[in-house]
């Protein structure tokens, strides 16, 4: 009886016994698959997060890729937009004089009357010469056939600026103007005082009523022709003596662009050669291409201008001997100066048989160049240091 009860009682207890491990093998299969789905999960999430790494980094590159290609397309923007301003400007031409001789094929009187035309015009632009000859000296006819040597006469002032003498005076003066924008000339006795003093001690000081813009100006005769600082296109004439304003004009189309890419202060450079005062700008007409103007020093009137095919992209100076203008070029970061575009006004030099000239024995940057008649020299300020150049002339062919 006891044995019974006791199996009786044994039976509930094994079978919740059993019930009890059952549940918990069913608890750690369900743990254990849990375990490998989040694991494949987690190997899923990390497999997008590399992916992501690998587009973005890939879409980095690209964007670089694009940046610099318009870059590119920027630098050749201007270029381009010259170009095909020109060609559509030589087809309008070219459509005009088609539709001229559409309508003068059948007439003989016509076609005379077309000749007669040329002939006026031949002899008018022949007139127009003869009267350039006799504004510009013809007895002139030496051109630039190299650079023979420098000397760096001192190095003082600025990174930008310029020095001088005055080529129409026969005093032994040099003057000093430091700086892209300033209104004090420093005037020295001669050279020597020139290169042995610290600028301080030695120097006559004369302050200008308004200050100059870039490093273009020139004296001449007595006076300081310069851009005004804050002006467009005004242009001061100065006397130095007396220390008063003399006169002052407006240069048309001047101002709105540097004359030389990499002088961008410099909007106006002028000018001294055998012929007397010049004014060198660019125009955006132009396409940037540098414009020549004749200017009587005397009246401060315009005599006559002429639009050169030397572009003032990669050019730094420029500078004029004997009515022929030569335009300086260089890299932006500052290499060897070349003298890569001549243009003559009357027309006296063949410029495709004009080699490349180099500034001897220097690398970097010039920030003016102007040409002393008197002396034939070039009187440059490069990188803060005041430079001599003798220059070799001959005959023009």
């Amino acid at each position: 009886m006891v044995a019974l009860r006791f199996r009786f009682l044994l039976v509930p207890f094994l079978t919740s016994i059993m019930g009890e491990a059952q549940y918990m093998m069913q608890d750690a299969a369900l743990m254990n698959y849990i375990d490998r789905r989040l694991l494949s999960v987690e190997k899923r999430m990390e497999k997008c997060n590399q992916d992501i790494l690998d587009y973005v980094e890939e879409f980095r590159d690209f964007s670089k890729t694009v940046l610099s290609r318009l870059a590119g397309l920027n630098s050749y923007k201007a270029e381009v937009k010259s170009e095909v301003n020109n060609l559509l400007t030589r087809i309008e031409r070219a459509q005009r004089d088609i539709d001229y001789f559409g309508s003068v094929k059948d007439s003989n009187t016509c076609i005379e009357v077309h000749e007669d035309l040329m002939k006026q015009q031949l002899s008018e632009e022949a007139e127009e010469k003869k009267k350039l000859k006799l504004l510009l000296n013809a007895s002139c006819d030496n051109m630039l056939a190299g650079i023979k040597s420098l000397k760096i006469v001192k190095k003082t002032g600025d990174k930008h600026g310029s020095w001088m003498k005055d080529p129409a005076k026969k005093h032994t003066k040099i003057y000093l103007l430091n700086g892209s924008v300033n209104n004090v000339i420093l005037e020295f006795a001669n050279i020597m005082t020139f290169v042995e003093s610290n600028l301080t001690l030695k120097a006559r000081r004369v302050t200008l009523p308004f200050p100059w813009e870039g490093t273009g100006h020139i004296i001449y005769q007595g006076f300081l022709f310069y851009h005004r600082y804050g002006s467009l296109n005004e242009i001061i004439k100065f006397n130095i003596q007396k220390r008063n304003t003399a006169d002052q004009m407006l240069l048309p189309g001047a101002g709105r662009i540097p004359a030389y890419q990499l002088s961008p202060s410099t909007k106006i450079d002028l000018a001294i050669d055998e012929q007397g005062l010049w004014a060198i700008h660019a125009e955006p007409e132009t396409g940037g291409n540098i414009v020549i103007t004749k200017i009587n020093h005397i009246t401060m009137a315009v005599e006559h201008t002429w639009d050169t095919p030397c572009n003032s992209k990669d050019a730094e100076a420029a500078f004029m001997v004997c009515k022929t203008l030569y335009v300086v070029y260089n890299v932006p970061s500052g290499g060897t100066s070349r003298i890569r575009c001549v243009y003559d006004v009357l027309d006296a030099i063949n410029t495709y048989e004009i080699p490349a000239l180099h500034f001897p024995k220097r690398q970097g940057s010039h920030s003016t160049i102007h040409y002393n008649p008197k002396e034939k020299q070039l009187f440059a300020w490069g990188d803060g240091a005041q430079i001599i150049y003798k220059l070799h002339t001959k005959q023009k062919v």
